[in-house]
Parts: structure tokens; sequence; C-alpha cells
């Protein structure tokens, strides 16, 4: 059992000081009490859930930032350059990728990731030899960064609502639903023989990729656990979805399928009022990735008043373009008071913006990942992020102030100091520890992918 001495912490109650928590070696919290030794840390706080990450575009970051052809560059010329680089990924190169950004999410202070795995097969679009090839590369780049996983293999199984079908990168998605059960049953093998902490669930891509008997063998195969659709991202999406289905997204799945808690429905940059207020009544995760919905252009989760109707959200880090815990609340927070030229947009009369912003993303993303996460407490994940205060962005700092200090100051990642995730004890000084064997693998696949593009 390990010990940590938190001289100041946030507890499921608010913030208390000079406290001590035992970890036991099931990677669980044991017990959470007056300081009794440990190792001394200035505040200890709970370590989030990414729920959305797509790892492999990690690798894009930076390259898709020039005008194309198109005068009108949007998410549908981005979405084709990236079908064109995704291309000449080989397994080795998924992996490589995949544990650089698993690393740098720890880093910054996640302990957790659901990662929205799209990519099975091979560039010409036939399956590997180990049909979850890459589903294992996935889980084998989780255990080098130490990461807890939530994997959710993707269905893919049209180009669009017509059915048209898959051409280009879109080939290395693509599966009928018995293909997809093939490559599920592999996966789901694979994960309950990795890190007890480790869950599977199912991801129909979208409305726009996924039938409704394709819905519904997710939702068969998924049972009780998590499942996560993309939804209402997107304007030209709405108006497809509309025309195909004669309802706007959120609103036809709200209608048409049991959304519940098991449920994250990611994006929805796109809803009305009602639909906002219909999605909050269900209790499904609103999944937020504020940082590639700026990058993309794909608009404004209507956050305040989902919030004000008690609709549960988590966020995470999507397209991986800058993987950053604070970067991520603090993008959501501005979005709000750029659109309604406001302040404080979240922030309520007891809790901070900071605060509300924290431990919503906390609870919206355990329970996106289904995992037993989201506060210091006896019997959840020993989920943990080391802060130091001692330092010109926190200041010395306490309460609620240590949050807003931590998100709003544009320094967060620099403040911390420690990371551990269902008890390992991952980022130490501020590093992490894998870190001199990770990044050199991501550097040559990097350098190879440049001269193939």
């Amino acid at each position: 059992m390990s010990k940590i001495h938190a001289k100041q912490m946030l507890g499921p109650d608010g913030w208390v000081e000079e406290q001590t928590i035992d970890i036991g070696k099931d990677g669980r919290i044991a017990h959470v009490g007056p300081a009794n030794g440990g190792d001394r840390i200035d505040l200890v706080l709970p370590a989030p859930v990414n729920l959305h990450s797509h790892t492999f575009q990690r690798a894009m970051s930076g390259l898709t930032e020039a005008r194309g052809p198109d005068p009108s560059d949007s998410f549908w010329t981005w979405r084709a350059l990236m079908y064109r680089f995704l291309e000449q990924l080989t397994p080795e190169d998924i992996e490589a990728i995949a544990a650089q950004a698993f690393m740098e999410m720890v880093e910054t202070g996640f302990a957790a990731v659901a990662e929205f795995h799209y990519l099975h097969h091979g560039p010409d679009g036939q399956t590997y030899d180990q049909i979850d090839e890459l589903s294992q590369r996935i889980c084998v780049a989780a255990q080098a960064a130490g990461i807890g996983l939530t994997h959710l293999p993707v269905l893919y199984q049209y180009g669009g609502c017509d059915g048209r079908a898959l051409e280009g990168g879109q080939l290395r998605f693509g599966n009928t639903t018995g293909s997809y059960y093939k490559i599920y049953d592999a996966a789901r093998a694979m994960v309950s023989n990795g890190p007890a902490d480790w869950n599977i669930g199912t991801a129909p891509h979208s409305l726009r990729a996924v039938n409704f008997d394709g819905l519904r063998a997710a939702e068969e195969i998924a049972d009780k656990g998590p499942m996560h659709l993309h939804v209402a991202e997107q304007i030209a999406e709405v108006e497809e979805i509309k025309a195909h289905l004669g309802a706007r997204p959120v609103e036809w799945l709200l209608a048409e399928q049991d959304v519940d808690a098991r449920w994250c429905l990611i994006h929805c940059t796109q809803m009305t009022q009602k639909e906002t207020i219909d999605l909050a009544k269900s209790g499904a995760v609103a999944g937020l990735c504020p940082i590639t919905e700026s990058s993309l252009g794909d608009g404004i989760f209507n956050g305040v008043e989902y919030t004000a109707a008690d609709g549960r959200f988590g966020v995470g880090s999507d397209s991986n373009i800058h993987i950053s815990l604070w970067e991520e609340l603090k993008t959501f927070e501005y979005s709000q008071r750029l659109r309604d030229g406001s302040r404080a947009a979240m922030a309520e009369t007891q809790r901070s913006t900071g605060r509300v912003l924290y431990e919503k993303a906390l609870a919206g993303g355990a329970q996106a990942a289904q995992r037993h996460s989201g506060a210091i407490a006896v019997g959840q994940c020993a989920d943990l992020i080391g802060i130091s205060t001692d330092n010109e962005w926190i200041c010395g700092r306490k309460g609620d102030l240590v949050l807003d200090s931590l998100i709003f100051s544009g320094r967060g990642e620099s403040a911390v100091t420690d990371v551990w995730s269902a008890g390992r004890h991952v980022v130490r000084e501020g590093r992490h520890i894998a870190r001199d064997r990770i990044q050199p693998e991501f550097m040559r696949s990097m350098r190879r992918l440049e001269q193939v593009l």
C-alpha cells in the first residue's frame, strides 16, 4: 500500500486539508483520513477521464492549417486530408502514435481515456490476419503509457445516409455487422486480459455511417456497457440526416432509441433549445471536445442551458491536435462567454467557474467510460493528480481559486507534478516515467510519414 499526504485535497464534499490517501495493491483508494504520513504533495485532485479520442490523428497536429484549393475550407476538406493521411499508417505507426498521445494525456492530468477506435483494416480495406490487429496496437500503447482504457471499437458501414459505398481512406473503417462482431469479440477478450481497470464498449460511428440495423446491433453487443456516437457536429450533417430520416439527429435519436445513462453523444454542437433540454433529461453524457470543435468550426455547445437543466458532460481531446485537460475546459467556458457576451458563464453561487467545469467533467467522464472514478473516495480507482502550488501560476492559493488558476492561467500542465492511474504512478516530477522510450518511437514514425506524405 502506498500513501500520499495531501496538504490540500478536493474531496467528494469539497476542499479539505492535511489528508492521507492510502492506495491499495488493487489500484483503488483504500482509506482517506487525517494526515498520518505519506509522500507530501501540495494539492491532490481526482483525475478525469478523457472521454473521446482518435489517437492516430495526433500525428496530424500542425499539418492541416494551410488553406487548400477550395476557398471555403471546412470540416469536409479537413476530413478529405485526414483520409489521405491515414492511408499511409502502418500498424507500427498506429501503436507509436497512440503511445505518444496516451503519454501526453497522462502528463496533462487525464488518468484514463475512452478511445473511439475506427481504424480497423489495412489501407486497401482488407482485414489483417489477426482481425483485431489495430485494437491490439491500441491496447499495447495504453499499457506502455499506463493509462486507464475504455476501448470503443467503432462500427462504420456507409459513406453517407444514402448508403453509398466506402472509398479511399474510409475503407480502413468499414465493417458489416458480422465482421464487426468478430472484431468486438476479439477486442473484448484482449481487454479482459488487460489491467483490471480496463473496460470495453461499442461505438456506432454516426447516423451518417450506420443504418438502423447497425445501430441496433451495436446496442445489443454493448448490453449494459458504454455506447458512444458522434452526433450533430456540423450543419451539413444535420441537413443530410433530416432529409433522410425526417428529423434532426438528436431529435431522431431521442425519439427512436432508448438513450439513457449508458450513452455518450459526442459534440452535439448543432442542437435546438428543445433538443438541449431533452438531452439533459435523458441522463446521457454530452461528450465535448472544445479544442477540436474550435479547430473544425463545428459550432458552440449550448452549455449554459444544458447544465441549467442538470445535463451531464465530460471533455475529450478528439483529434489530439493539442492535448490539454485544462485548455479543453477553458475553451468550453470561453465559447459560452463569446456567444453570450458574458463572464463566468458556468459559475454557480457556491462554486467558481473552474470548480463547476472540473467537477462536471469528473462525473461525466467517469459515467461515459463506466469507470469507477471521479472522486477521492474509498473504493474508487486511485486516479489522482498531484499539483504544485508553490509557483507563479498558483501562488499558494487554496480552494476554488486553485482550479480557476489551473484552467485560466494557460499553464495548468506546468503545475502537474504527479499522476496516478488506478494506482499506477506514471508521472513523477512532471514527466512520464516512460517518455524516454515512447517519444523516440513516435519520432521515428513521424520521420517516415514525412517522406511518404
